[in-house]
């Protein structure tokens, strides 16, 4: 590489956690765990979310650290380096699925965006129905108009941030946004506390029934959760990692971005589920709340029930921003992903990032005039992060599980010690991918039993399947292609 993409860092192990934790960190925390927490058993499904989280999400993290840390490029020349070159491919597919995620979640941050400033405004107000809420959700969402607005607009945020830098655009944006979030998220869970019947929500959320364990479907959603949550598996710390110093610890850095993570989803389903109990008159209420999906339990009850609360113009506000946040700090990680990658092939950070962010303003459009294509994006690339998990596991396997445990994790700057139990959720990866791959695809079937094979149906297998295959067909028949170029870009860069 040349000189000026490597003269790029994180100035400290704080810098770099903020930025982990803060690519972790979505709106996926604060819309979708309370929802799919209080669904699925409540502290039931908390106790299975957090086993994920130690077999699945932080041994991944890890393992991306490593390949990160040991390669110090993008995806595709790291993957090259782990895998050898008929393998580059697989770093391909998980930088074009982040890059594909980053394209629609942009639109969802230009949703945060505008119900700030309705929420500023006092559009919501007490005594709004269901009905009301519904219909400026639809409204705002079939105007085209203002959704590609504020499309553009999220983007273009993004990319002035990633334009600035590793140490004064992610490094310095994080270490503010994070803070921030959790202090507003605090803020809205100790109101939350103040209100009538909200220990009912609590009770609901944290009381566990053990005979739930043995619902399998309580797993695998924990699991799904977890691993779209955390991160793991998106190919952000395998960027963020190739700006780290040798002696970074990969062990703790990653057990406190997991936790990290964790810890604010807790916080959320702490404000929101609570709320929707005591401000709906109990189960019954709260039941068809939670139930609405994660547009309709934020957009559009969340946005009913915060005004009959004392303060809720504020708190509502507060909400929305903590929204706006928390994807900001997601999106600044998917375009990293991509600007690194062009910056191993010699372009200018500057250009990377106009070139990456106009790229995924281009592509986000169509998620942005219709919400059923960004549903449709939402579940095929959600399930894509799983391929991109396994693919990070094979370059493990690649490795060796205990040379990379051994000599990369654990060293003489790591201030804790991982065991050989890592190597072992490592290895049952390839298990764990083919219940959730294949759970999601019998789900795709159940619900379109006629048409399952058709990848014009919004949710169905044959949607899933026929983008992702021609995915990665496009991918592995470029894959030379692909090497030359790299090969070409080093050449220049060491005769530099």
């Amino acid at each position: 590489m040349s000189s000026k993409n490597t003269t790029e860092s994180f100035s400290s192990r704080w810098g770099f956690i903020a930025a982990t934790i803060g690519m972790a960190i979505g709106t996926g925390n604060i819309w979708r765990f309370p929802r799919v927490a209080a669904t699925n058993g409540g502290g039931s499904f908390i106790i299975a979310w957090t086993i994920a989280t130690l077999v699945w999400s932080v041994p991944l993290l890890m393992a991306e650290m490593v390949i990160g840390k040991k390669a110090k490029k993008g995806l595709l020349s790291a993957f090259k380096s782990f895998m050898g070159k008929k393998y580059t491919w697989m770093g391909g597919f998980i930088a074009m699925v982040c890059f594909f995620i980053m394209s629609y979640y942009s639109v969802v941050m230009g949703w945060c965006m505008k119900y700030f400033t309705m929420a500023v405004s006092g559009t919501f107000k007490a005594g709004m129905t269901v009905e009301d809420t519904t219909s400026i959700w639809e409204t705002f969402t079939q105007t085209p108009m203002q959704t590609i607005f504020f499309h553009i607009l999220a983007i273009g945020i993004a990319t002035f941030i990633i334009h600035k830098g590793v140490t004064n655009g992610i490094e310095k944006t994080c270490k503010f946004l994070i803070p921030c979030l959790f202090i507003i998220m605090v803020i809205i869970t100790v109101r939350t506390a103040f209100l009538p019947n909200a220990v009912e929500g609590y009770k609901y959320l944290f009381t566990p029934n053990l005979a739930d364990l043995k619902n399998p479907r309580i797993w695998l959603e924990a699991f799904t959760q977890s691993a779209w949550s955390t991160g793991a598996g998106w190919g952000f710390i395998i960027t963020y990692s190739a700006y780290t110093k040798d002696n970074t610890d990969i062990g703790l850095n990653c057990l406190l971005t997991g936790f990290g993570n964790n810890s604010a989803s807790l916080i959320a389903a702490m404000a929101v589920v609570p709320t929707v109990f005591a401000l709906t008159g109990g189960v019954d209420g709260a039941n068809v709340a939670l139930t609405a999906g994660n547009e309709g339990l934020t957009f559009v009850y969340l946005a009913k029930l915060f005004p009959t609360m004392a303060g809720g113009r504020i708190l509502s506000s507060l909400f929305f921003f903590a929204m706006i946040l928390s994807a900001l700090s997601s999106i600044l990680a998917m375009l990293e992903v991509c600007v690194k990658i062009l910056m191993d092939f010699g372009i200018e950070r500057h250009k990377g990032s106009m070139i990456s962010g106009i790229l995924g303003l281009v592509v986000g459009i169509p998620s942005a005039y219709n919400i059923h294509f960004l549903n449709n994006q939402d579940m095929v690339w959600g399930v894509g992060l799983l391929i991109s998990g396994l693919f990070c596991a094979c370059a493990m396997f690649k490795f060796g599980l205990e040379k990379a445990r051994t000599e990369v994790i654990n060293g003489p700057w790591s201030d804790i010690e991982i065991n050989k139990s890592w190597s072992y959720m490592i290895k049952i990866f390839p298990v764990l991918f083919t219940i959730l791959f294949g759970w999601w695809i019998y789900q795709s079937i159940t619900w379109y039993p006629n048409t399952w094979y058709s990848p014009f149906e919004k949710y169905s297998a044959g949607t899933i399947i026929s983008q992702i295959g021609l995915l990665l067909l496009i991918l592995i028949l470029s894959n030379n292609k692909i090497n030359k170029l790299i090969d070409e870009r080093e050449e220049k860069d060491n005769v530099a």
